[in-house]
């Protein structure tokens, strides 16, 4: 008897990947058959990386990881009409502290309301990455500062390039 593979999605900015989103990842491989990386693209914002900037850092921080288990893409929209369009019925969120709990609670139950068949499953981020956040990253290193041990190195690399004088 085959059995449905329990796919999952961990959506994002990714503007840029830290290391506390490689360590959710990680975490929900454990869980989860298939897990896709969604580079979440809203025309709201400027992102400091393109899509597929983002979208080549994901791919090189996680080139160990099979790659029939972890699939890197991006959407645009809804993100329950993306999840029902990849047959992924839960979807991943990090929460770092209390203060990303009222805006995760909000998203998820709005998403309940549109598509009850996507449920969303929160993990804390480890101690080592609560502090992290992808803007904290870019503005650290807008000013100079070091974030090579917050990133992966591919992540470091293209910083210093960015922000070079």
């Amino acid at each position: 008897m085959k059995t449905t593979p329990k796919i999952a999605i961990y959506p994002g900015s990714f503007d840029p990947v830290t290391n506390g989103h490689i360590h959710l990842i990680e975490r929900s491989l454990k869980i989860f058959d298939i897990l896709i990386v969604a580079v979440a693209i809203n025309p709201r914002k400027i992102p400091l990386f393109s899509r597929e900037e983002r979208i080549f850092l994901l791919q090189q921080s996680l080139a160990m990881h099979d790659p029939a288990r972890i699939k890197i893409d991006s959407f645009t929209g809804l993100l329950v009409d993306y999840a029902k369009s990849q047959k992924a019925h839960v979807v991943i969120r990090g929460l770092r502290a209390v203060s990303d709990f009222e805006f995760e609670f909000q998203m998820a139950n709005m998403n309940r309301h549109l598509n009850a068949d996507i449920e969303t499953v929160f993990m804390m981020t480890g101690e080592e990455a609560f502090y992290i956040s992808s803007s904290f990253i870019r503005d650290v290193a807008a000013f100079g500062g070091s974030v090579k041990r917050m990133v992966p190195t591919c992540v470091n690399d293209m910083l210093l390039k960015k922000f070079a004088t």
